[in-house]
């Protein structure tokens, strides 16, 4: 595989961060010209927050980064030092904020991890790992949380009654499927059969109108197999960690809002295992959103799902949530990016510069 390094270097770019914050604010402005409930005393009800929940909000996020750069150290068996890992986690946020949710940042972390010293066929290794395992938990997760909502995770909305009718639910389960089917799939070539898999898509591939992208299908067969390589055999004292993290990481995401909204509105446990619940059908909404780290469908879908909840808080929550959640990433990679850049480049060119002004005698 030939990273495309030109592109990638497209897609970490610090000024890119204009774009999803632009969107963000458009959509924020929007609301606040056209939605008669938002109004000047409406903002003013972000100083009605119990700061112990807010405080819980932010511990709970902390946590969840400390359990990616965790996670990201297990799986690669500890070759990245705390502080490489923390760079390696940052930018692969900022990479995720700054492109389409459905594409994702799945190039630029095997970029990142092979610029960090560790082998590109390890590298797509590992970055399979973590999506099968992301993906994982929402699918063996989803069930188990779905029940314990008891069918009260699609909200009541006029506004998505009109516009999607039971169309949500069409698309979460689609999605669900999709995800299932995939994460199967993945499996089986990763840890069963490799090459059967290879072969199958240069079958496929071999089609006539799919026959441009056969090379391209061969390519990441090969890359199946050697991801296949590096991973089979592993122990469990290899796989438990990074599930749990796994486990651990997707609950922060989650559970960080369920104290945000606690700032405002006390919850019963039934509420917070609803709003739990609906976190994940949202989130299969942002995966498919075109936009920059889902900027404009997040605080859209926001106000639909948790007004029920929230009432006159909603717009000041939303703006809270993608403030704790989302546009710290913009910003430390725009940050962090730089000194990475001199860190993993012009400090390796010079090292190889001064080798080769000092040859053995």
């Amino acid at each position: 595989m030939k990273l495309d390094n030109k592109k990638i270097f497209k897609t970490l770019n610090p000024n890119k961060v204009w774009v999803p914050v632009l969107i963000g604010l458009g959509i924020v402005f929007g609301m606040f010209y056209f939605d008669p409930s938002v109004n000047a005393s409406t903002l003013k009800g972000v100083f009605d927050a119990s700061a112990p929940y807010i405080l819980l909000a932010i511990l709970v996020i902390l946590f969840r980064d400390l359990g990616y750069i965790y996670r990201i150290r297990e799986i690669t068996q500890r070759e990245l030092t705390w502080t490489r890992a923390i760079y390696v986690i940052i930018l692969w946020e900022f990479a995720s904020a700054v492109t389409p949710s459905v594409v994702g940042g799945t190039a630029v972390a095997i970029f990142i991890l092979n610029k960090e010293g560790i082998k590109l066929g390890r590298a797509i290794s590992f970055v399979m790992v973590t999506a099968i395992l992301d993906n994982l938990f929402f699918v063996i997760g989803a069930p188990f949380i779905l029940f314990f909502a008891k069918g009260n995770i699609f909200p009541d909305s006029k506004v998505l009654e009109s516009q999607l009718e039971n169309s949500l639910q069409v698309v979460f389960w689609i999605s669900y499927a999709l995800y299932a089917t995939y994460s199967l799939i993945m499996t089986l070539a990763l840890f069963y059969r490799p090459r059967v898999f290879k072969w199958i898509l240069i079958k496929l591939f071999s089609i006539k109108w799919l026959r441009k992208w056969k090379h391209d299908a061969q390519e990441y067969g090969n890359q199946i197999i050697e991801a296949s390589r590096e991973l089979t055999g592993k122990s469990w004292k290899y796989w438990t960690p990074i599930i749990l993290a796994t486990i651990f990481i997707w609950s922060s995401r989650y559970l960080m809002l369920n104290a945000l909204i606690s700032a405002y509105i006390p919850l019963t446990l039934d509420n917070h295992v609803i709003v739990f619940a609906r976190q994940v059908i949202m989130w299969i909404v942002m995966m498919i959103s075109p936009t920059p780290g889902s900027s404009g469908t997040a605080e859209f879908f926001f106000g639909q799902f948790f007004t029920q909840f929230l009432g006159g808080y909603t717009f000041v929550t939303s703006i809270l949530w993608r403030l704790l959640s989302y546009y710290p990433y913009l910003i430390l990679g725009a940050i962090f990016l730089p000194r990475w850049i001199r860190q993993v480049f012009f400090k390796k060119k010079s090292n190889t510069q001064i080798d080769d002004s000092n040859p053995s005698s």
